[in-house]
């Protein structure tokens, strides 16, 4: 079971956060970031990139880039949460699911206001 995080705002489908690590961070970095909406810390982690790739070519320079490839997998859905706070979500609900449909599913349970604003009228789970 993954365990998945549900953000709410008034004016917005909820958004859910899966607590795990990101490949997806690890390989792809800042693009992976700015798509998932996080842009500050894309622009940092690009930044960081740029001023790492100016270092002298060498097993330090590969060692930093590595490291924060590593870190940016590990963090990419914190900073993904960070993100979501500074735009107005708040955590509003944890939920265990085996994928995101189903953790969609479950905060929809649990939140059934939730339900009438974001589902098509006629719309039945």
């Amino acid at each position: 079971m993954k365990f998945w995080t549900g953000h709410l705002r008034d004016d917005a489908a909820p958004v859910l956060v899966p607590e795990r690590f990101s490949g997806g961070a690890l390989v792809f970095g800042p693009l992976w970031l700015a798509v998932h909406g996080a842009w500050i810390p894309a622009a940092l982690v690009l930044a960081a990139d740029i001023l790492i790739a100016a270092l002298p070519s060498g097993p330090t320079q590969a060692a930093l880039l590595l490291a924060l490839a590593i870190w940016t997998g590990v963090a990419g859905n914190d900073l993904r949460r960070w993100s979501l706070r500074l735009r107005g979500f708040v955590l509003r609900e944890v939920v265990g699911a085996r994928d995101e449909t189903e953790a969609l599913g479950r905060l929809l349970d649990r939140r059934p206001e939730l339900g009438s604003r974001y589902l098509a009228p006629g719309a039945t789970r």
